[in-house]
């Protein structure tokens, strides 16, 4: 079973958020080609090579109130068109043509976006109390070429090409 989205946004920085929008970036063993993280211990490494979020979450929480954005709580991919509250760790994701990568965990809110929430209320996106908003972190199976617009399918049955 697949379930097929989008890349809609790319995004990096040389540490701290909010994360720019880029066009395409080079997909490593390591994360994206030109981001950094100001934090390795809660951030980056080999199970946390790549941030991923939800623009219909993102879209959800401005309905909310919240002054969010792509990139602002710091994920490396902005995801459209995919069921949020189905993903989780184990599931793979098959990124454009060549990249391949799964998800480890949920990521944990941390204070430093919490500009970004109305009241200050950055447990908005905990896993733990609000099921499916959560950022999800993923290591690389198969790095590659990533480029804004490119598919992302949602593979159940798991297993790059």
């Amino acid at each position: 079973m697949a379930l097929v989205g989008r890349v809609a946004q790319i995004n990096v920085s040389a540490g701290g958020v909010p994360k720019r929008s880029v066009p395409q970036a080079q997909v490593t063993l390591a994360g994206l080609s030109g981001d950094r993280q100001r934090n390795l211990k809660f951030h980056g490494g080999p199970d946390r090579a790549l941030c991923l979020w939800s623009l219909e979450v993102i879209e959800s929480l401005r309905v909310e109130g919240h002054p969010i954005a792509p990139g602002s709580a710091g994920e490396n991919l902005t995801l459209a068109g995919l069921d949020w509250t189905v993903l989780g760790p184990g599931h793979q994701l098959q990124l454009g043509e060549q990249v391949w990568i799964e998800i480890t965990d949920y990521a944990p809110p941390c204070r430093t976006v919490m500009r970004w929430f109305r009241d200050r209320r950055y447990s908005r996106i905990s896993q733990r109390h609000y099921p499916g908003s959560s950022r999800l972190y993923a290591r690389v199976l198969q790095p590659g070429a990533l480029a804004a617009g490119d598919r992302a399918l949602l593979t159940l049955d798991n297993g790059p090409l």
